[in-house]
């Protein structure tokens, strides 16, 4: 495990250096939240009672996804992963007394959480300031922080490990510019990313809730803000365990048999 945590250090020491792409993305992220709280305040003031989510837990679920945008974004790729697998510079990867996924799935937690400690406190913090029902509501009960803890962990595990199914795939294709658009469209749509998934028709909702990608970025923030109570919180929660380990063992088969006969260079 040392060299893991060591690789995961130099990673995540070297996704801290890019400051100025995190004020940036901070500026962004604080501009597109305001725009999108303001424009779903119009809809909830012609008809309130038409929406399945209170306007304080909606705003709250907004804050809280462009404070951990880079958590849970999908469509966030490491273009030195799939060049290093077109151009053959993966060989030098596959020297190293290391295994390559968990050195991969090592690298994108590290890439992801050091993206976001940058720009997740000024947004919070932004956010909690603003007069209700347009800020970042907190919840009062303990137990709803430490699940919400556990449910992001699980979240962001669950995402990486789908990112590393994508990556092990590349071994079987020509080019993945193909996967890499379907994917990171068809994901934005069905994790809540667009609108939240209780928007979305009954009939609808149902299949997308059992879908992977509702298991990200949409537990936790809801069970933050008070959407999902009772036996639906342990549902969720259940979901999330059960896709992580399923992408996992998809993402090592995958691994398994790309690596029994991949040619490199011609060779």
């Amino acid at each position: 495990m040392k060299k893991y945590w060591s690789f995961f250090r130099i990673r995540f020491i070297r996704g801290l250096q890019y400051r100025t792409a995190a004020l940036s993305g901070m500026v962004t992220q604080f501009v597109w939240g305001s725009m999108e709280i303001l424009l779903f305040r119009a809809f909830y003031q012609a008809s309130p009672e038409s929406f399945p989510m209170t306007f304080e837990a909606l705003s709250t679920y907004v804050w809280l996804q462009q404070a951990f945008l880079a958590l849970y974004m999908v469509w966030f790729w490491e273009s030195e992963l799939f060049n290093s697998v077109a151009t053959g510079d993966v060989a030098y990867e596959l020297c190293r007394p290391v295994r390559l996924y968990d050195m991969w799935f090592v690298r994108g937690l590290a890439v992801r959480l050091s993206k976001a400690v940058l720009r997740c406190m000024p947004i919070l913090i932004f956010s909690w300031f603003l007069p209700a029902p347009y800020g970042l509501t907190l919840p009062g009960d303990v137990k709803i922080w430490a699940i919400t803890i556990l449910s992001m962990t699980l979240g962001l595990l669950l995402i990486v490990a789908f990112n590393m199914i994508i990556y092990m795939s590349v071994f079987y294709t020509v080019s993945p510019q193909g996967i890499k658009l379907f994917v990171s469209s068809l994901a934005d749509l069905l994790s809540g990313s667009v609108i939240p998934i209780p928007f979305l028709p009954d009939h609808v909702r149902t299949i997308v809730e059992f879908l992977p990608f509702a298991s990200a970025q949409n537990v936790p923030f809801r069970i933050f803000a008070g959407d999902i109570t009772g036996p639906d919180l342990t549902i969720s929660i259940l979901k999330q365990t059960f896709w992580l380990f399923a992408f996992i063992l998809i993402g090592r088969y995958l691994e398994k048999r790309a690596l029994k006969r991949v040619v490199i260079q011609g060779g």
